[in-house]
């Protein structure tokens, strides 16, 4: 390190620590030629989740008075966080120009009390149990990376890549961000939201019979009748009350849930079949050309017919 009393990126690492969650930001920021230090509980080696070993720079204690940047980078679904870590991250925190966390790495933050009343991402497998362990926390579940202030947070895995070059774009220049993200074969800004991997999954997540219900009709019939008074009635509850089970299970509303549905099943035929565009609206439950357009423009980044011609080319 250059200086003693500032570090540049702070890594925090911990046994479970998921590799490809340190590697990918790392990446970025070394080519963004940015100092990494790496800090561990007691400054020794760590397990990642794939077994292989990591080491450390220092313990947490020894990290410089001053950080620029805390990354968190993410562990095992099923993991708790140890709450030595949580405690040293919460300590940490309070000295970094910044904190970002890379996919489940929010629920440290979370444990911590740094995320109380911000907006956030993390996985789209966690978004859900995020929502529901912390309702302070305001989930973004579509989000690739969400920047809070002081506080960024991606979604899963790769998107931590995404997240990194966004910093480096804004402390060090879009030229530079752009130099490296073409080095890593990857896109600046990558289309679509990670909706366009979740939908489907989702249906294992709901425990709530009644929500269950709704996810598995939409799912079973995304051009059917799914109006949030329909919704309501066919799991025997009130709208309000299907609203707040849907939030807290899968942190969405169910309006959202039904449009990422309907996406995810125009993006099958479109990937399938030969269907004209507006057969596929049709098909899809999104009714005319026009709205199967402007909805995966948003929910996407790109239009029905880029994404039909981009999936052939591959």
């Amino acid at each position: 390190m250059e200086s003693t009393d500032r570090d540049d990126v702070v890594v925090a690492l911990a046994d479970g620590v998921l590799l490809l969650d340190v590697a990918g930001p790392v990446q970025v920021l070394h080519w963004a030629r940015r100092r990494v230090r790496f800090a561990s509980l007691d400054g020794g080696p760590v397990r990642t989740d794939v077994g292989a070993p990591l080491g450390a720079d220092c313990a947490f204690a020894e990290v410089a008075a001053r950080i620029d940047t805390l990354l968190v980078p993410g562990f095992a679904p099923d993991d708790r966080p140890d709450s030595r870590l949580v405690a040293a991250v919460g300590a940490l925190a309070g000295r970094a120009r910044r904190v970002a966390a890379v996919c489940t790495g929010a629920f440290v933050l979370a444990e911590a009390g740094l995320l109380d009343g911000r907006r956030v991402t993390t996985h789209w497998m966690g978004c859900g149990e995020l929502a529901r362990r912390f309702p302070r926390v305001a989930v973004q579940p579509d989000a690739i990376y969400v920047r809070d202030g002081g506080v960024v947070t991606s979604a899963g895995v790769t998107a931590g890549i995404d997240m990194a070059l966004a910093l480096v774009e804004e402390d060090q220049g879009q030229e530079l961000a752009r130099t490296v993200a073409k080095q890593l074969v990857v896109f600046l800004r990558r289309p679509g939201g990670q909706s366009q991997f979740s939908v489907r999954a989702q249906i294992a997540g709901p425990r709530a019979d009644g929500v269950r219900a709704v996810v598995d009709a939409v799912i079973a019939d995304p051009a059917g009748d799914h109006s949030l008074p329909a919704l309501a009635a066919r799991a025997a509850m009130s709208e309000r009350h299907l609203s707040r089970l849907f939030r807290r299970e899968l942190g969405t509303t169910p309006g959202r849930f039904v449009e990422r549905a309907r996406v995810e099943a125009a993006q099958h035929l479109l990937e399938a079949s030969t269907d004209p565009i507006p057969v596929v609206a049709r098909r899809c439950g999104l009714g005319s050309e026009e709205t199967l357009r402007r909805t995966f423009v948003k929910v996407l980044g790109v239009t029905p017919s880029d994404y039909r011609a981009r999936f052939r080319a591959h």
